[in-house]
């Protein structure tokens, strides 16, 4: 689905996404895909105590199934075959398939729950030092369980890329990716699995998109 002329949205696999195009496509890569730590009683108890009605209900969606295993080794092949640079959300838990990199990106959330980490990695494929980032975690919309704030994507985006990339998310979640981008007038190309997952991102982002042309009235 084309939301904007540089916002395309599709409710795919990821692997078949990237298949459609070239080496070297994208100029970057964000992706925050499974960590493969879902399903545990801790995280669950965790969702259920700072979370909403909404995501109360898609933390109870099959038990979390869909965060039990991180991508394969083919994915990550694809990942770096369709994209020049990659910024990979939970890196730390795919190690086996990454290189080794100098630029770890470490976000804090400035929200402390003991039984929720504090901190989330990112590994990235650029050779910059390694960077903390401070940026709450709360936010008011939440349909997803694992969903970043807009505003840390913004500030990948100030860091990482540059007018004109082409990004990629291969697994879009809650859409926060697609807000920034559409902010910073970046082209982004992603997919979501998870059919009931799309259509509340694709919602988020529609709403979105109309708002930011009505206070530019």
């Amino acid at each position: 689905m084309k939301i904007t002329d540089k916002i395309q949205i599709t409710n795919e696999d990821n692997m078949e996404l990237m298949a459609r195009y070239p080496d070297n496509y994208f100029d970057l890569a964000i992706v925050d895909p499974p960590y493969g730590i879902g399903g545990g009683v801790d995280n669950r108890k965790a969702i259920e105590t700072k979370s909403g009605n909404n995501l109360k209900r898609l933390a109870r969606k099959g038990g979390m199934e869909w965060d039990r295993n991180t991508p394969n080794k083919k994915y990550f092949n694809e990942l770096f075959r369709v994209s020049k640079n990659q910024i990979v959300w939970g890196g730390n838990y795919m190690i086996e398939n990454l290189e080794n990199t100098r630029c770890f990106i470490v976000w804090d959330k400035m929200t402390y729950i003991p039984s929720m980490s504090q901190i989330e990695l990112a590994w990235s494929s650029f050779t910059k030092h390694s960077q903390l980032v401070k940026i709450n975690s709360n936010q008011n919309e939440r349909i997803h369980i694992s969903q970043k704030p807009v505003a840390l994507y913004k500030w990948l985006l100030d860091k990482y890329a540059k007018q004109g990339d082409k990004i990629l998310d291969t697994h879009l979640g809650s859409g926060s990716i697609a807000l920034a981008c559409h902010d910073y007038g970046f082209e982004l190309t992603a997919c979501e699995l998870d059919k009931e997952y799309y259509d509340a991102a694709v919602k988020r982002i529609k709403n979105h998109v109309s708002q930011t042309k009505l206070f530019a009235l």
